[in-house]
């Protein structure tokens, strides 16, 4: 079945959740390229910062490490002489890790316990974080949103920015200060960890509540995990800190998936989580 013939009704099995994420190209065959991932882990290999993205790794992690480490975790070849072309998740390990997502998420929700959302796909992602902070905060879990407004100063590829910290339906992201363009989503693309780490201090030191759970990808899952803090998220074929954390136990959950498709495309996995989680939206 093609991307067009694609539609969805009620709340997807694990079978027909499989095929739908081969589809739509959130597993399968995804659009990240094997030169890309390979990249990330030499990056992570040689302690980049740019690609550890808040972990500090306590094994060694060499390239070929990291190769059987994602091809255990999200399905991706091992094989050294696959070095181009476009990766490949395996659908099965995507359920897997949604299912093992889900169980956090309930287990919070029956504490009714403090949760922090964020994400540095903005564009695509808050719509998959939204629902589930829709359906917690239904329940009794307040949804942190600290810093709010807040500045971080982020190093890209471009020299610092200036960002400012936000939330949208109780989902954190940042935006570029003066960058914003009619029309457009907002919010930048980062990995970076600050701005996690700003929102828990700016939690600490005002006394409120601090999370017991924080979803998010990127930076805002290894961040916190790095902190002591249960970090769940997603997380493509090219970033291997989640994986990383997730065996060394910094991170509870990483859920292998393509991170840049359509944003309603992740829609049918929020639905999955919360069936799962025996919560309602």
């Amino acid at each position: 079945m093609g991307v067009e013939g694609v539609r969805i009704v009620g709340v997807l099995s694990g079978g027909g959740l499989r095929g739908y994420l081969v589809a739509v190209g959130l597993a399968g065959v995804v659009g990240t390229s094997r030169e890309r991932s390979l990249r990330s882990y030499r990056l992570f290999a040689a302690r980049d910062p740019r690609v550890l993205i808040g972990i500090d790794p306590q094994g060694g992690w060499g390239e070929a490490e990291l190769v059987r480490l994602m091809a255990a975790k999200c399905g991706v070849s091992d094989d050294p002489r696959c070095v181009s072309g476009h990766d490949v998740i395996d659908p099965g390990l995507t359920v897997a890790a949604l299912d093992a997502f889900a169980e956090r998420v309930a287990a919070v929700a029956r504490r009714r316990a403090p949760v922090l959302f964020g994400t540095g796909h903005p564009h695509r992602l808050i719509g998959f974080y939204a629902g589930l902070a829709d359906a917690l905060s239904a329940v009794g879990c307040e949804v942190l949103t600290p810093a709010q407004g807040r500045c971080v100063d982020i190093t890209t590829r471009f020299g610092l920015r200036t960002c400012s910290l936000e939330y949208v339906r109780g989902v954190g992201f940042v935006r570029e200060v003066g960058r914003e363009r009619p029309g457009c989503a907002p919010g930048a693309h980062t990995h970076s960890p600050l701005p996690v780490r700003v929102a828990l201090d700016a939690a600490a030191a005002g006394g409120g509540p601090l999370p017991e759970l924080v979803v998010g990808d990127h930076g805002w899952v290894c961040g916190a995990g790095q902190l002591g803090f249960e970090a769940i998220g997603l997380a493509d074929t090219d970033d291997p800190a989640l994986f990383v954390g997730e065996a060394e136990g910094t991170v509870s959950v990483a859920v292998p998936v393509d991170d840049g498709v359509r944003s309603d495309y992740y829609t049918p996995l929020t639905r999955y989580v919360l069936n799962r989680a025996c919560l309602s939206q």
